[in-house]
């Protein structure tokens, strides 16, 4: 590019090299500014530059300048967002098991991005946990994005949909025929992404974890059944369905030591309602999937829960009980 015609383009290189090059504890002098400008092809002078800097302060950049004995600087300050909040962005990237290592480290770098390359070093030495269990599927981000246009254009999805065998291989379910659902809604929970359906074959409301989604296309068919699923309901949803799990959904009398407490917060949330009762325990009313995986997670915490109603939750706890017991006999 020849220098005067570059000119043009001067105030966006020029934001360019303070967002990328200087922060809060890194600044530029006016001297470094030109250098920085002529590697771009740009010239520039001190009389201009300091013009051009005044401009960029007039459109709302945070620009200010730092004085150190003879020494005189420039520096950007603030950005859209803070080290600490790019922090957990990429804590939550190289956390999350549905993204893959290889996905996460492009994410990672475009977060990088988001400061200066001085502020971007810290976010480099969070990038991806050794040993971290990650997704496989690289195509679960096109899933989402595939999924929420078939819900926005209110038409019906099919996917082929794959489990784990004892091979450690992928294996496509039914035998490779494909699933034909109404997408209603896409939940994250327990670090995995998941799809809530309604599926016309068996005429329920089905969860399917999306990285386990292949081949996945918007039909032409209109969406069924989606008033079958209440979505004001969904940020609630989660609490009462353990491991995205079915089973009938159930009122669910619980009778806890005191210091379960925090257990029951965690899981069903502070508007849950707490009867205490005088010998160190108190009971509460919650809605949950009536599955094993729930009455798992009730046998996990040991004597310190008990169901003691609906009379079917506690007989089916009984069951589950009597048949984990036989297999250590």
């Amino acid at each position: 590019m020849a220098k005067q015609a570059g000119q043009k383009a001067k105030l966006l290189y020029l934001a360019e090299i303070f967002f990328r090059e200087t922060d809060e504890d890194h600044d530029l002098s006016i001297n470094e500014l030109i250098d920085k400008l002529d590697e771009c092809g740009i010239s520039a002078n001190r009389k201009t530059l300091y013009e051009d800097i005044l401009e960029l302060q007039n459109f709302d950049l945070d620009i200010d300048m730092v004085k150190d004995g003879r020494h005189r600087g420039y520096r950007m300050l603030s950005r859209d967002f803070q080290i600490a909040e790019l922090k957990l962005l990429v804590d939550a990237v190289q956390g999350s098991k549905f993204i893959t290592e290889k996905k996460s480290r492009e994410l990672i770098k475009k977060i990088e991005g988001l400061t200066s390359v001085y502020q971007a070093k810290q976010l480099h030495r969070l990038v991806i946990l050794p040993g971290r269990v990650k997704t496989m599927n690289e195509s679960i981000f096109y899933s989402v994005d595939l999924i929420h246009a078939a819900i926005n254009q209110n038409r019906q999805i099919e996917f082929n949909y794959y489990r784990w065998n004892i091979d450690k291989e992928l294996e496509s379910r039914r035998n490779g025929e494909k699933y034909f659902v109404s997408p209603i809604a896409l939940l994250w929970d327990d670090e995995n992404y998941y799809l809530i359906a309604f599926e016309e074959e068996s005429d329920r409301i089905k969860h399917f974890r999306v990285d386990k989604i292949k081949n996945l296309s918007v039909t032409d068919t209109e969406r069924t059944g989606c008033d079958r699923f209440d979505c004001k309901s969904l940020p609630g949803y989660s609490k009462g369905i353990f491991g995205m799990y079915g089973g009938e959904m159930i009122k669910v009398i619980l009778e806890c030591d005191n210091d379960m407490i925090g257990t029951m917060i965690d899981r069903f949330g502070t508007d849950v309602f707490v009867a205490p009762s005088c010998d160190g325990s108190f009971r509460i009313s919650v809605d949950v999937c009536l599955s094993k995986q729930f009455l798992g997670w009730v046998f996990g915490l040991g004597k310190s829960v008990r169901i003691v109603g609906p009379e079917i939750a506690v007989k089916l706890m009984k069951d589950h009980v009597s048949e984990i017991a036989k297999l250590y006999k």
